[in-house]
C-alpha cells in the first residue's frame, strides 16, 4: 500500500461534478462526504440523508465547508441521479486499490444481484455484477448489467479493471466461459469456475471421468479432503475430490479452456430431522490437483459472497426495497452501499454486525470519524 492515499475522501475528491455551475449552490465533495456518513449511520433514503445533515451540522462543520448549510434531499436526489457512473467507479476503484490488503490466493468471488426494487413501468430491474475478496472481506468493483446483455458480458469488463494477480477467482457456472477462463488466466489469477448444463459436453464428460474413478480408485490418480459442519439441528458432510484434466480430457476440449489443470467434484451429504439430500457439483480449475485443500476453500469462500455481501446488502442496507429508480442514481447509490459496506468491514476488532455498527456510528461521532479516516485497530473497541 505504500504510496497509495487510503483517505476516501481525497480519491472522492477527483469525481468531477454533473451540475451547471450556475446551479451549485453546495460543494460536490461536501454532498459525497455527508451521503457516506448518513448511509454510514443507518440512512437508506435522501430524506434520511437531509435529516442527518440537519441534526449534525455543527460536528460536520468541522471538517467541512457548507458554504450554504445542509443540501435539501431534493439536492442528493439530483446528483446521485445525474454523476457520472464511469467516472465515480473510477474513483472507488482507486481507493480499494489504496486500502486492500495483497493476500496470496485471496479468493475474489464474482457474482451478480438484482435490484429488484429499481424496477418501473420503463426499465428492467437494474443488475450488478461485484467482486468480493474473501481475504479483505471487501468489494473490490462493480460493474452494471446492460438490461438487453447478461453477466457473460459484464464480467469480462469488471475483470480487466482488477488486480488478480496472485488471487483464486471464483464463478458460478453463468460464467463458465472459454473467453472468461482466458481472461482470468490473462490477468494472472488461477480460477475456480463451477460446471453445470450451459457447457453440456464438458460437464458430461466430468461426471463420467468421476463415475470412472468411484469405479476403479486404485487406477486413478486424486485428490481429496474433506469437512464437516453442524448448526441448528443440521449435519453437512462435504467432500472434495480433484482429478488430472490433462491426463482425463480430451486434447480439444482441454485446450479449449485456458490452464485448465484439475476437474473437481464436491460431493455435499446434508441431514436433518432424518432426511438426507445429496448432491454433487463440478467445477473445473487452473490450479494443480494436489492443492485440494485450497480448492475446497476456494469453493468454501465463494458462498460467502452471498452472506457477507448480497445477504448484508438486503438486511442491513435494505437494498432490495430501495425504489431509487431515475438516471444512474440507482447504480450509484449501489456504489454508496459498498463504500460504507466496506469502511465497516475495515474495523475487523469488532464482533458486531453491520446493522449493529451502523448504529454505533449513529450514536458515536468519534467511531463514524474513524470509520470514514479509516480503522487505526489500536484505536477501535
Amino acid at each position: 500500500m505504500a504510496g497509495k492515499n487510503p483517505s476516501l475522501k481525497y480519491h472522492l475528491s477527483a469525481l468531477p461534478d454533473p451540475r451547471s455551475e450556475r446551479g451549485r449552490r453546495h460543494l460536490l465533495l461536501d454532498v459525497m462526504i455527508m451521503a457516506v456518513l448518513a448511509t454510514l449511520c443507518g440512512a437508506d433514503d435522501w430524506e434520511s440523508v437531509e435529516a442527518f445533515g440537519e441534526e449534525q451540522e455543527p460536528w460536520l462543520r468541522t471538517f467541512l465547508e457548507l458554504p450554504n448549510g445542509i443540501p435539501s434531499h431534493d439536492t442528493f436526489s439530483r446528483v446521485f441521479r445525474r454523476l457520472d457512473t464511469h467516472a465515480f467507479t473510477e474513483c472507488f476503484l482507486d481507493w480499494t486499490r489504496a486500502v486492500r490488503r495483497k493476500i496470496p490466493q485471496d479468493v475474489v468471488a464474482i457474482d451478480g444481484k438484482t435490484l429488484r426494487a429499481s424496477m418501473d413501468a420503463d426499465t428492467s430491474p437494474l443488475h450488478m455484477v461485484s467482486a468480493w475478496s474473501s481475504g479483505n472481506r471487501m468489494v473490490l468493483g462493480q460493474r452494471a448489467v446492460d438490461s438487453k446483455s447478461n453477466e457473460i458480458h459484464a464480467i469480462p469488463a469488471l475483470l480487466k479493471v482488477l488486480d488478480l494477480r496472485g488471487c483464486i477467482v471464483t464463478i458460478d457456472a453463468m460464467g463458465c466461459q472459454k473467453d472468461i477462463a482466458k481472461a482470468i488466466s490473462g490477468r494472472k489469477a488461477d480460477y475456480i469456475l463451477a460446471v453445470k448444463g450451459n457447457q453440456k459436453r464438458l460437464h458430461q464428460t466430468i461426471q463420467a471421468q468421476f463415475e470412472a474413478r468411484d469405479a476403479a480408485p486404485d487406477q486413478i490418480p486424486y485428490g481429496h479432503c474433506a469437512s464437516e459442519d453442524r448448526s441448528h439441528g443440521r449435519r453437512v458432510v462435504r467432500e472434495v475430490t480433484t482429478l488430472d484434466a490433462v491426463r482425463l480430457l480430451p486434447e480439444d476440449l482441454l485446450l479449449a479452456w485456458a490452464k485448465l489443470e484439475t476437474l473437481v467434484r464436491v460431493q455435499s451429504i446434508a441431514e436433518r430431522d432424518g432426511k438426507v439430500i445429496r448432491e454433487d457439483r463440478f467445477y473445473i480449475s487452473t490450479m494443480p490437483m494436489h492443492e485440494v485443500e485450497a480448492i475446497a476453500e476456494g469453493v468454501r469462500s465463494h458462498w460467502g459472497i452471498e452472506n457477507s455481501l448480497h445477504w448484508v446488502l438486503d438486511v442491513a442496507f435494505n437494498e432490495d426495497r430501495n425504489r431509487t429508480r431515475k438516471g444512474t442514481a440507482p447504480e450509484s447509490g449501489a456504489l454508496l452501499r459498498h463504500i460504507v459496506l466496506n469502511l465497516l468491514r475495515q474495523d475487523t476488532a469488532s464482533k458486531r454486525s453491520i446493522k449493529n455498527r451502523r448504529m454505533k456510528a449513529a450514536l458515536n461521532p468519534a467511531y463514524r470519524l474513524e470509520a470514514l479516516m479509516g480503522f487505526r485497530q489500536e484505536d477501535v473497541n
